[in-house]
């Protein structure tokens, strides 16, 4: 039997007329000699869609958008930790930076999110990226006066200085306009790549409310960032530590007095220390996940959230103790005070991957309503004894290496404020 071919269009929009009934009344379909499944196998091939083009330019799209946005993501989270490195090296604002550091674990136990516990990253890229655009297009300036004050000092009178500086001071105005105008539109890299930022600008005034609007925004954006509540965190967290830690440290700097009982002292305090060093990031992750301040001294609670998670936790605590050990060397030479943002770079690479895996740690435990099965719970607490030791002996010796003597045993960077020194 000679077929009938149906266009695509029939099978896929009538298909539906084909029912049980049509075919009873059709006495060929009724015979048996043909089917549906006739119909349906002699339609010829669909023409070629471009559906798995389009899905490879999609692809390709998503690559392109995946990879500039992870791009701006790593460089949003190291001018983050630039930021908090400048913070920590400017005092008060140090607890800023302590404040952030334990909202980062807090909210992690929170919400139970890897990801929830990098915060503000996305505004950190804007804002690095603004100083950095700002810093790359003032080079080009930066070496013209360098040439103009050359000048100056070769034949003050000439006219090739004065021309020099007249060219200086024009770019200056120029440049200063542009990088005002950039700003103003957003900041975006783009921007400052644009010439004709202010025909934006104009048009946004001849909008009205420019200023209302602008004004507005900024405090919204200035609102959003949270630095009372950072630095309040910081704070109610620097003084509960300092209390757990001010009794034992004391006791252990009492080692070397010339008295005969003093290294009894000393040895009550290197204890003492030795086990407060193991509850004191537990401690504070819960006071930052609860914003609670009892929270720094309800030390059976902290015992209770380690039996949940045994490992991970003496993973974390082992990171915290190990981290801070290489950050004494810091401490053996005074720096100047301009020069303080740098080793403090170095503190906040080592002290925010540990308080993050701390946050990160506590938070598998809050997700486990039990503990954990007693041979895990005791075979997580061998290699914190000899990781908590360890740590002692670097604090008691970093008072004879240390510029600050004693005093630098009071310094507990892990878990005080992340620079612990000054400069002159």
């Amino acid at each position: 039997m000679t077929s009938i071919h149906f266009p695509h269009s029939f099978t896929t929009n009538r298909s539906s007329r084909f029912s049980a009934s049509s075919i009873d009344q059709d006495p060929v379909l009724a015979n048996g000699t043909d089917s549906t499944a006739d119909f349906i196998a002699d339609v010829p091939p669909l023409a070629p869609s471009l559906t798995n083009r389009w899905s490879f330019v999609g692809f390709i799209t998503w690559v392109i958008f995946g990879t500039f946005s992870a791009g701006e993501w790593l460089f949003g989270l190291a001018s983050m930790m630039m930021g908090l490195a400048i913070l920590a090296a400017i005092p008060i604002l140090q607890f800023l930076t302590l404040g952030y550091m334990l909202e980062t674990a807090g909210r992690m136990v929170r919400t139970g999110k890897f990801s929830s516990g990098f915060i503000g990253i996305r505004f950190a890229a804007r804002a690095g990226g603004i100083v950095a655009c700002s810093w790359l297009m003032l080079l080009p300036l930066r070496y013209l006066s360098d040439v103009a004050f050359t000048a100056s000092v070769i034949d003050p009178e000439g006219r090739r200085a004065a021309s020099l500086r007249l060219l200086v001071l024009v770019l200056t105005y120029l440049l200063g306009f542009h990088l005002v105008m950039a700003i103003a539109r957003g900041g975006k890299i783009r921007y400052f790549l644009w010439p004709f930022n202010f025909v934006w600008v104009i048009k946004q005034i001849y909008r009205g409310n420019a200023y209302a609007r602008a004004r507005d925004a900024t405090w919204e954006r200035l609102v959003s960032l949270r630095l009372p509540y950072y630095f309040w965190l910081g704070l109610r967290g620097f003084a509960g530590t300092l209390f757990w830690l001010i009794f034992p440290v004391t006791l252990l700097a009492l080692g070397h007095a010339p008295t005969p009982i003093a290294p009894i002292f000393g040895i009550i305090g290197a204890i003492w220390l030795g086990v407060m060093v193991l509850y004191l990031p537990i401690l504070q992750t819960r006071f930052a996940a609860e914003n609670r301040f009892r929270a720094l001294f309800e030390w059976r609670e902290a015992r209770l959230v380690y039996g949940r998670a045994p490992w991970a936790i003496s993973f974390a605590l082992m990171l915290s103790l190990l981290f801070a050990i290489p950050l004494y060397l810091f401490k053996i030479e005074v720096l100047p005070a301009e020069a303080l943002w740098l080793p403090s770079l170095f503190f906040i690479l080592f002290i925010f991957p540990a308080r993050y895996l701390m946050g990160f740690a506590i938070s598998l435990a809050y997700k486990r309503p039990q503990k954990r099965h007693w041979f895990f719970r005791w075979s997580g607490r061998l290699p914190l004894l000899p990781a908590a030791l360890f740590y002692v002996l670097f604090v008691f010796l970093s008072q004879y290496t240390s510029w600050n003597g004693i005093v630098s045993m009071y310094e507990q960077h892990a878990f005080l404020l992340p620079v612990p020194f000054s400069g002159n």
